[in-house]
């Protein structure tokens, strides 16, 4: 699934940007589908303009029926009353999408025969201070089995020490859920820290739910700014 909202805050209309003759939304759906791991790819959007990018060029594509805050709210309407275990939640801006992170998502479920893991994600290991210290940026720290003990905007952990050699990890909004996980998101009220982060995957880690996080090298760019258009028009030549 596909979440995509026309409107954004930092960069409205961003999904329908050109990128390399294709909107930025065709792109991520045709990488996803491309990937043959899916029994079937859709965009989830609030937009008509949307939704007719890509029902137009072959697509397919559902309509949210209700106002939602956040991508898992409108993934979890549209996946209610299907029959399906695991929902992959590819973000619109990600044009990048590729099959090897997507496939490490999918092995995680076909690992967890106790069941231990209500969703997986990615994560990239990131070196450059300015991004480590951008807001923009979403960071994550894990345990020593690499489920998610805190997202941030800001640099975590803080680097007191700088010799303690920690690693800094950029969250990747590309998300593998049980179809229950999504579901419960749903129902359970944001809480503070979700509120002041404004970071959905928080919800779930104030609510218990465990995130096991997966780390890979493709970083890709997502879109949020007029910069990272610029940055991904020039990785796309």
């Amino acid at each position: 699934m596909i979440p995509a909202r026309y409107a954004a805050s930092r960069f409205p209309g961003k999904l329908m940007q050109d990128l390399g003759g294709k909107t930025v939304i065709r792109r991520t759906y045709e990488a996803t589908v491309a990937t043959n791991l899916f029994d079937d790819v859709i965009v989830v959007t609030d937009s008509n303009i949307i939704y007719d990018e890509i029902v137009n060029h072959g697509g397919k594509a559902m309509m949210s029926k209700k106002e939602h805050d956040c991508g898992s709210d409108r993934i979890a309407e549209a996946v209610e009353a299907l029959d399906i275990d695991i929902v992959i939640n590819v973000q619109g801006d990600e044009p990048f999408t590729d099959k090897e992170s997507l496939s490490k998502l999918i092995e995680v479920f076909k690992n967890d025969s106790k069941n231990e893991v209500d969703l997986a994600s990615l994560m990239v290991h990131i070196t450059d201070v300015d991004e480590i210290n951008n807001p923009n940026t979403v960071k994550v720290i894990v345990d020593q089995a690499n489920f998610a003990l805190y997202f941030s905007r800001s640099p975590i952990p803080y680097p007191r020490d700088h010799n303690a050699g920690v690693k800094y990890y950029k969250h990747k909004g590309v998300y593998a859920f049980r179809k229950k996980a999504i579901l419960d998101f749903y129902k359970l009220p944001m809480l503070a820290l979700e509120a002041s982060e404004k970071i959905e995957c928080i919800r779930y880690l104030e609510y218990g739910k465990r995130i096991k996080m997966v780390e890979t090298s493709i970083q890709g760019v997502e879109i949020d700014t007029p910069e990272d258009l610029e940055r991904a028009k020039k990785i796309w030549k």
